[in-house]
């Protein structure tokens, strides 16, 4: 696909996102209403995948607007107690840019984070990278809903005997 072509998928497919309930709309519609609006096929692969990424995209920037605008209220409101001398202590918890907890980083570029989206507590395991001195997650990792990760979890034990397993081998 050219670059010319991809552009012009891009920024339909973000005026469509832009403009439509995120609640209610699939990204299959989405793929549709820009196909019928650009007069191309994006049900083949390639452009699939790329509209795909441009979603996945977008939907993760307004989840990081959502919790930075959650973070900043959190600020303001631990700023007014100071004032009132009522100093909340997060202790050693960490935050990233978008204001999700991490809970642990596993290397330079990859971290697990727990946040909300959506109304659901999520656990992910995902890497980032830099932009504009930001860190921001990539495609490049999994969330979990919590009840995936207490199945997960329950199932440790059994993925830890499987290391052990194939480390005795080598």
């Amino acid at each position: 696909m050219d670059s010319e072509t991809s552009i012009r998928i891009e920024e339909t497919v973000l005026d469509i996102l832009k403009t439509c309930n995120l609640e209610e709309v699939s990204e299959q519609k989405i793929r549709r209403m820009a196909s019928e609006k650009l007069g191309l096929d994006l049900s083949e692969p390639t452009r699939k995948k790329f509209v795909r990424q441009v979603v996945e995209k977008f939907l993760a920037e307004e989840q990081a607007k959502r919790e930075a605008n959650a973070a900043d209220e959190v600020k303001e409101e631990e700023d007014e107690e100071e004032e009132d001398g009522k100093v909340k202590s997060s202790g050693d918890k960490e935050y990233d840019d978008e204001g999700d907890l991490i809970v642990c980083r596993l290397s330079h570029k990859r971290r697990v984070t727990v946040t909300d989206f959506r109304g659901k507590t999520l656990v992910s395991i995902r890497e980032y990278y830099s932009k504009e001195g930001k860190e921001l997650p990539t495609s490049k990792g999994i969330s979990l809903t919590a009840e995936q990760w207490a199945t997960f979890k329950k199932n440790i034990p059994g993925v830890e005997q499987a290391i052990k397993k194939l480390e005795s081998k080598s």
